[in-house]
Formats: C-alpha cells, structure tokens, sequence
C-alpha cells in the first residue's frame, strides 16, 4: 500500500490542544506590558485590574446583576471544590457524571465529604438523561465533557422552581456555548480554555440561591482556608469585588483581560460561540464523509464544539489505541497537530480543541492532513503485515 501525498496547507497554528489551549489569534507579548508586575494585587492598580475582570466576565458572559463572581485559586478544580466543599451536606445531593471530570466530582463527593449521594453515570460518548434527575436535591455536573464531547444540549430539563442548587463545572463551555443563568446557581471555569488564558486561576460564580445557602448553613466537615467565603456567617463579599483568598498572577490576569478585550473587538459572546460552531462544523462534515472516522459523542445533539472527541471506525484496525497514538504522532512530527490525543482515561483516539481562539482555517487545514496521516499510518501497517 503506498501512502498519499502530503497537503500543500498546513494550519497557521498547530496548537489544538484541550487545555491550555491556543492563544488568542492576536496575541503578542507586548499586549501584556500594561501588568503591574512587582506590584501587590492588594494595591489600588492591582485592584482595579482584578475588578476589571470579574466586569469584563460579566459583561461578555451576560452574567446577571445579582450573581457574584470570584477569582479563586487552583483554577476550575479549586473553583468547583470550592462550591461542593461550602455548599453540599445541606440535602440530599445528585452527582452526574459522563466523564473522566465529572467522575472526578463524584469521587470527591462519596469518597472525601462521604456523602450519600444519587450517582447517575453514563458512558464515554452518552450522557445521562438529565430530565429524570430530582432537582429538589443539589444537583452537581459538567456542561461540556472536555475529555468525552458530550455536552448539554440545553438547560430546559431543570426547573427554575428547583428546591435544590445546581452546581455546574462549565469549564469548557463558558465562552463557547450559551448557559441559562437561570438554571444554575454556581458555575465555575477557568481561563485557559474558550479564552486561552494562562493557567491556575478559576471562576466561580454564585446565584442569589447559592449565597443564601452559604450564609444560612455550616457543613460539618472542616474548611481549608481557601475554601472559605463566609466570616460571621456572611458571605466575604471581598472575594467578589476582586479581593482574592491567595496571590494572583497579575501577568495571568492581564493575559485574560487581554483576551475579553478581543472578544468585545470580535462581537462578544454571540460571535465567540459562532466561531467554535463553525470549527465544530468542519470535524462533522469531515466524519460524515469518511468512513474510518466517526464523533465519540453518539447524539449529535450533544456533540461539543469545543472538545471534539474523536473515534476510529476502521474495523481493519486491531489496535485503536495504538493507531491514535501513532496517527497523532504523525501530525505532531509534521508540526500541524500538536496534543491532540485522547484523554488518558478517554476511550482511544483523537481530541481536538475547537474552541473560540482557534481559526476556522486552521481546522480546515488540519482535516487534510488528518486523512493523510491515517491512510498513510494504514499504508505503514499494510506493509508491516
């Protein structure tokens, strides 16, 4: 078997990685020079510039008036630890999962705080029926599966006359898909994804239901200090005005506020989630056209369009783990696909980042060079036999 010729295009950037993701198309260096480095965020400069990012997330997120927004250590891990650590305990609590994160969430729940919780799981490609959850418990879930692909497709299954809080870890959705604030009262997501931020900051924000719930109750489990947002049993209200529980980077939150300036150049909010339904668009077109390659995501009604899970079809293929390394590999030889191999604890294949950073073009480029590394990776096995 001979192996094809290679594309004559190759992507602009190869960075397709889920996490830290590319950066954005405009990006240099000297946007950052306006970061009071050597100065203490607890000064007026530093201040300022930490507000600027809670209004600027506000704004381009279209979070409401009456929810807070904290910058908070460890990034989306430490703001959705945060959440469950200070909220759960209070009543029975649901934990869902259909991923390697979500599952995570769930270890975390049953195993650290040992509570009793109605664990409803799903398969690597499937999601839960998230209609038949009581939302009269607290409700704890992931928007957009990073390491699966599988996403909600909308909030319309959860009540806005729930009794419960719902908690959701919306790393790789925010910026890229549409969240209905009023179906959720913590959301949490760090920058280093649909923002291509720098790493170790999270976002945690809280509905009007979720502040009460952290005034009016106490878990009965120690906090450590960076879990805690009440003093007298009030909410720190510091926390969300850009006062934060440890040092921030003040070069990383530069680095976000230079990203919010060019979701405002670009649009907003509308033309950030267009920009990842068009990347998401060439993969699928791409796998309907070529039988070897399907999306991991079995509904294409939950299929991400930022995490785009990716499966080898090809029943000649014994070994699809080693295929989608070797398939992966190829590319990141080439320099036009770096880390886009499946998720460790994912099912064998590719992973590629679709989100709002990324240029159409770029994706374009990549599915060319996606067909030529598995035929000529086929070839190299054909030869090998």
């Amino acid at each position: 078997m001979t192996a094809p010729a290679q594309p004559a295009k190759r992507p602009d950037n190869p960075r397709f990685s889920s996490g830290p993701c590319a950066k954005i198309p405009t990006f240099e260096l000297a946007k950052l020079a306006d970061a009071p480095l050597g100065r203490s965020h607890r000064a007026a400069v530093g201040k300022a510039k930490l507000k600027a990012a809670i209004d600027g997330t506000r704004e381009i997120l279209g979070v409401p008036d009456d929810y807070r927004i904290g910058i908070v250590p460890a990034s989306d891990t430490g703001a959705v630890e945060m959440a469950m650590w200070s909220l759960l305990g209070a009543r029975k609590t649901t934990m869902v999962a259909w991923e390697s994160f979500g599952a995570g969430w769930v270890t975390d729940a049953v195993k650290q705080l040992k509570l009793d919780a109605d664990v409803r799981t799903a398969d690597y490609g499937q999601i839960v029926d998230m209609a038949a959850i009581d939302y009269d418990t607290d409700v704890v879930f992931t928007w957009n599966g990073t390491t699966s692909g599988v996403r909600m497709p909308h909030g319309d299954m959860i009540p806005s006359d729930r009794a419960g809080l719902t908690i959701c870890d919306a790393t790789s959705a925010a910026f890229a898909m549409g969240l209905p604030w009023d179906k959720l009262d913590v959301v949490t997501f760090s920058w280093q994804k649909v923002m291509g931020g720098e790493a170790a900051h999270g976002m945690l924000i809280l509905s009007p239901r979720a502040v009460e719930r952290l005034e009016s109750y106490t878990p009965p489990w120690p906090l450590p200090k960076i879990f805690r947002m009440t003093k007298g049993g009030k909410l720190n209200e510091g926390i969300f005005k850009g006062e934060t529980i440890n040092t921030p980077s003040m070069l990383a939150v530069e680095d976000y506020l230079v990203a919010l300036d060019w979701a405002r150049e670009i649009g907003g909010l509308p033309a950030l989630i267009a920009r990842c339904d068009a990347n998401a668009a060439v993969i699928a077109r791409f796998c309907e056209t070529h039988d070897w390659i399907a999306n991991l995501a079995e509904d294409p009604a939950t299929a991400s369009t930022t995490s785009v899970c990716l499966k080898f079809t090809d029943p000649a293929i014994a070994d699809g783990a080693a295929f989608a390394k070797a398939v992966a590999k190829r590319l990141e030889a080439e320099g036009v696909a770096y880390d886009i191999g499946a998720y460790r604890d994912a099912p064998a294949g590719l992973r590629i980042w679709c989100g709002a950073t990324v240029e159409t073009a770029d994706i374009e480029a990549l599915m060319g060079w996606l067909d030529w590394a598995y035929h000529a990776e086929r070839a190299a096995l054909a030869d090998a036999a």
